[in-house]
């Protein structure tokens, strides 16, 4: 192979490799033309099943920034299939395909720059496919606005009952404050009766100026004594 055949091809593969969704490498030893015709019949119109030369698909891979990794597994005679659409239906038609044709082993892959093992491309197999997932999207977000909508509707009824309740409740307990016959702040001015008893110590200061001091007492009772004594008797020797 020339030169700029064998750049050509790298260039063509390094494209691949970037505007695909993912790659899956398999080694084909033993499958007839007839098979590889009906194993890309199976993987459908989005993906593209080429066989490839080992040294170029490396240089290929380094270019476009894949794994060295899934450059280790290009060994023996190799065949990827570049997937541009559902990931998840190229992979069920290449596991369903190697079950029915053990002569095709899937080896590896790659999604998204990631390395992904055998095993990995046989439970995303198992997945649905991208249009039944979608359908069951929307079905979910449907689902969802309808409900939230039913509650959006619901919420001016609930206000309505909740303001009548509050009203009839209202209604029954009355006016605030009709059951107070006398306010509570009323009751204070009796206690201004107290200090009326005050007036007791200005009577004691009244008696107190009315009583006769000590010594005047006993000055007037003793002049009312001597006056009480008969007068002494002439001496009539005189």
């Amino acid at each position: 192979m020339a030169r700029a055949v064998k750049e050509a091809k790298v260039a063509e593969l390094t494209e691949r490799f970037q505007n695909s969704a993912g790659a899956v490498l398999t080694e084909y030893r033993g499958l007839t033309v007839a098979q590889v015709r009906e194993l890309r019949q199976a993987l459908g119109q989005d993906a593209t099943f080429a066989v490839v030369k080992n040294t170029l698909t490396k240089i290929a891979a380094k270019d476009a920034g894949v794994s060295a990794d899934f450059s280790e597994l290009l060994v023996g005679p190799s065949a990827i299939a570049f997937v541009e659409g559902d990931v998840v239906q190229a992979a069920k038609g290449l596991r369903d395909f190697s079950r029915a044709n053990p002569l095709l082993v899937i080896k590896g892959g790659v999604l998204e720059g990631k390395t992904m093992s055998p095993d990995e491309i046989s439970k995303l197999a198992d997945l649905e496919p991208r249009d039944v997932l979608l359908a069951k999207l929307a079905g979910a977000m449907k689902a969802t606005m309808a409900g939230a909508a039913a509650t959006f509707t619901a919420l001016p009824v609930q206000m309505a009952r909740l303001l009548a309740a509050l009203q009839e409740k209202n209604a029954a307990e009355g006016p605030p404050g009709a059951g107070n016959s006398v306010p509570a702040q009323d009751a204070g001015p009796a206690q201004d009766a107290g200090p009326a008893q005050d007036a007791g110590p200005a009577q004691d200061a009244g008696q107190a100026s009315d009583a006769m001091p000590a010594g005047e007492a006993a000055s007037t009772e003793a002049d009312a004594q001597a006056g009480d004594e008969p007068a002494p008797e002439a001496d009539s020797d005189q």
